[in-house]
């Protein structure tokens, strides 16, 4: 349970840092998910097992970035690494003085918090 790991006691922590320690925590298990799958099917001589073992893990890949995209909605500090330094060329590695600026947030709406199923208004 993900509350086993917190550093500090819950009630002194605020929302955000316990849904952000969630999706950390869920992040986490969803590569070592990856890793388990991977190395299970490289070691697996059974083509339909491996077929399937490889499918999982391709599953496990698709959590992971959805963690990461909720990650950097909610965070700035990851919105702007994750802008930094995905989908670009070049060395990985830079000295931070000589990065380039992430590219600008695309202007959205915020998105609501909670669960919404839409207005309870009747149209007019």
């Amino acid at each position: 349970m993900s509350s086993e790991s917190l550093h500090a006691p819950r009630d002194r922590l605020s929302r955000e840092t316990i849904d952000a320690h969630q999706a950390i925590v869920s992040l986490m298990e969803e590569l070592d998910a990856v890793d388990w799958y991977r190395q299970r099917a490289d070691d697996c001589d059974d083509p339909a097992l491996k077929e399937i073992l490889l499918h999982n893990m391709r599953e496990e890949v698709e959590h992971a970035a959805m963690l990461l995209e909720w990650l950097r909605r909610h965070s700035p500090v990851f919105d702007r690494e994750l802008r930094a330094r995905l989908f670009t060329e070049g060395a990985i590695v830079v000295d931070e003085d000589e990065a380039p600026a992430p590219a600008p947030a695309p202007s959205r709406p915020a998105a609501p918090r909670g669960f919404t199923i839409g207005s309870m208004k009747e149209a007019p």
